[in-house]
């Protein structure tokens, strides 16, 4: 048994994790400014396209759902350099990609290193700080999300290579993370077990379970709305305002995943229960703006809704985090976390799918107001539950 090798609560160690998540979703967004090239030089439908968004969900979610544990049995280090690893491979093959095939290979292989890290970096940065941890964790995702979409977006209108140098970037950067990662303390000790951990397996302690429950329809809806913004909303602006698909949708992106970011900030000091119920709310009125800017053709008002729903969709998601960890021992947040995220990506991936497929029927523009219109729902469903679970709670309080 070998224990870490320094106490948790660690500065510069959270903002080393912090900036590897930030460049892992950053990778994952750079694509999303460069389907509409994708689409004209290798002439494939938006089916195909919510296809290569969904392949990076898939294999995200099998590494997770197998390697989800792992880096509670083997160390948070060894789990993170694997995953940078698979990732500049990832880097490789967008770089070389000639057609839709190599180009689906690079999301799946890419998507089995995001899984890969999820996981074990949420876990880490909880080790390193109980407060600051899910904090970060909430906030660098969102961060590399926009900084990736408006960076390739950016780089696709006005840079040469279009199609290369964000990934050459991105490479070169991971190079060095591998290479400093191991001058960090690992927070998690060595156990036995972890080829049994291997078995494929959504693991939810029994104390997190009403907990999970209890968030997932606040959390999918956030997601689904996140997987829409990543897959057809570029195709969907420049069909419903004629604005340059790269550049506006990556500014779509960052609009979103920025006033997350903002929103993290500002919740941090809430309950956690607060946080979800008031981002559930906010959320919903930003997806209806999006809607009606969609309908209306304009584009600063769909930029508007999405800053609206960005903030919402952080404050839930800082919610959901924060009142999920606290209820995982140290030794199952790993596995905890592996779970929570099987939930996220499959609400990130399975709509934004279903509304490729309905794209042929009814259009890019009328399947995004009908993908708006339902998540509106959805979200006011989650609102609804939480306000009654609320009401129950403070009932039950009162009778004690």
């Amino acid at each position: 048994m070998h224990a870490p090798s320094s106490p948790p609560t660690n500065a510069p160690a959270r903002w080393f994790l912090a900036f590897v998540i930030i460049i892992f979703t950053a990778a994952s967004s750079v694509p999303t400014p460069m389907y509409q090239l994708y689409q004209q030089n290798w002439h494939f439908s938006p089916t195909m396209l919510t296809l290569v968004f969904a392949i990076y969900v898939l294999t995200l979610l099998i590494s997770l759902l197998v390697f989800g544990s792992s880096s509670d049995f083997v160390g948070r280090k060894p789990v993170i350099f694997a995953a940078l690893i698979i990732e500049i491979a990832a880097m490789t093959l967008f770089i070389t990609a000639e057609n839709l095939t190599m180009l689906l290979i690079a999301r799946a292989v890419q998507g089995f290193a995001t899984g890969l890290a999820t996981a074990a970096l949420g876990a880490a940065l909880f080790d390193n700080d109980h407060h600051k941890g899910p904090i970060t964790n909430s906030i660098a995702p969102l961060l590399g999300l926009a900084s990736g979409a408006v960076i390739a977006g950016v780089l696709v209108e006005y840079a040469p290579m279009p199609l290369h140098l964000s990934y050459i970037g991105l490479m070169l950067m991971m190079i060095v993370l591998a290479l400093f990662l191991w001058g960090l303390p690992e927070t998690a000790a060595r156990r036995p077990g972890v080829l049994r951990s291997l078995t494929p397996r959504v693991f939810v302690p029994p104390a997190a379970r009403s907990t999970m429950l209890e968030i997932a329809p606040a959390n999918g809806s956030a997601w689904a709305l996140g997987g829409f913004y990543l897959s057809l909303a570029p195709s969907v602006i420049a069909s419903a305002t004629n604005a340059p698909p790269s550049l506006s949708g990556g500014i779509a992106v960052a609009c979103l995943m920025l006033s997350g970011a903002v929103s993290v900030l500002f919740a941090q000091k809430r309950q956690p229960a607060d946080a979800l119920l008031a981002g559930t709310f906010i959320q919903t009125l930003g997806i209806a703006v999006s809607v009606s800017g969609i309908g209306l053709g304009m584009l600063w008002l769909f930029l508007a809704g999405s800053l609206l729903a960005g903030f919402g969709f952080g404050a839930s998601f800082l919610g959901s985090v924060r009142t999920l960890l606290p209820r995982a021992q140290p030794h199952e947040r790993g596995g905890l976390m592996a779970a929570f995220y099987v939930m996220s990506y499959l609400s990130f991936c399975i709509p934004a799918l279903l509304a490729g497929r309905m794209v042929s029927v009814f259009g890019l523009v009328r399947t995004a107001e009908g993908y708006g219109i339902v998540l509106v729902f959805v979200t006011l469903l989650a609102l609804i539950l939480q306000i009654r679970r609320r009401q129950r709670h403070l009932a039950t309080a009162g009778n004690i």
